[in-house]
């Protein structure tokens, strides 16, 4: 029986970003991913290994520590190392493009969006996603606080939670969408996804996680022993979340935008 999504990355991953990066695994499995295809921001490529069947044609990041860890993955056929606003492609040449969770992290992200729009064919889509308007609203710790009376503490909390995320962008789909739209892009559809409960696996998973930190730095690995008995408890107790109903709203956001055709109706 082939592997599950969310074990093939509990087993390689923190169990926090795990279970987030199974669960947006799994939209892109009904998604279509005209060829060649652009991975916008793909890391070490561990993301693109587990949730396509087969190698995309390119793999763009501009950090080349995350870079080096990429070729054993054999998860695109070229790797690059740029800035997301001046990609080194040419005009129309991909007819689709991914940027997983990675957007959030750009301060200024006119100018790639607009750079993507360039390298898309016209009427390619673009999935993307990123933290929502709900995120921290959602973060247990802060949310206590607030019950307790101490907005002040509450606030210190978010703010922190978010930088050490490397957030820069938690916004709503109406902000999502005219942003792609000044872009060259219609938003065709989008969804919220992770619950509160996620989240705030997600949260405290940070501090648990801790080890795992420990581990990479000193072994290379994330986790030391990927074996089912030493992973069952912490499987058991995410699967719920992974397994939950789309929610009505949720900490993050998935988008399908197309590229404008340049025609008229």
């Amino acid at each position: 029986m082939p592997e599950d999504l969310l074990w093939r990355n509990l087993k390689e991953l923190p169990a926090f970003r795990g279970l987030l990066r199974a669960v947006e695994a799994r939209f892109y499995q009904s998604l279509e991913l005209p060829e060649p295809v652009l991975d916008l921001g793909c890391g070490d490529a561990h993301f693109a290994s587990v949730a396509f069947e087969r190698p995309l044609q390119a793999g763009v990041d501009p950090l080349w520590a995350s870079l080096r860890e990429a070729p054993g993955r054999r998860a695109y056929q070229i790797l690059v190392q740029a800035e997301g606003a001046t990609l080194p492609f040419p005009t129309g040449h991909f007819a689709c493009a991914v940027s997983n969770s990675v957007l959030e992290h750009i301060p200024h992200l006119d100018p790639v969006l607009t750079e993507v729009g360039r390298v898309l064919q016209p009427g390619a889509p673009f999935y993307l996603c990123a933290p929502s308007d709900h995120f921290l609203a959602y973060l247990s710790i802060s949310g206590g606080l607030r019950r307790l009376g101490l907005a002040g503490a509450a606030g210190t909390y978010e703010r922190w939670f978010n930088r050490i995320s490397r957030h820069h962008h938690i916004d709503s789909p109406e902000t999502w969408k005219t942003r792609l739209g000044q872009a060259g892009f219609s938003m065709e559809r989008w969804w919220y996804y992770f619950s509160p409960g996620a989240l705030r696996a997600l949260e405290w998973g940070h501090y648990l996680g801790l080890p795992s930190a420990v581990a990479k730095l000193l072994f290379g690995r994330w986790v030391l022993v990927p074996a089912r008995w030493n992973l069952a408890l912490t499987e058991g107790l995410l699967r719920k979340f992974y397994d939950e109903p789309q929610p009505r709203e949720g900490a993050y956001l998935f988008m399908v935008a197309r590229k404008a055709t340049g025609l008229t109706e």
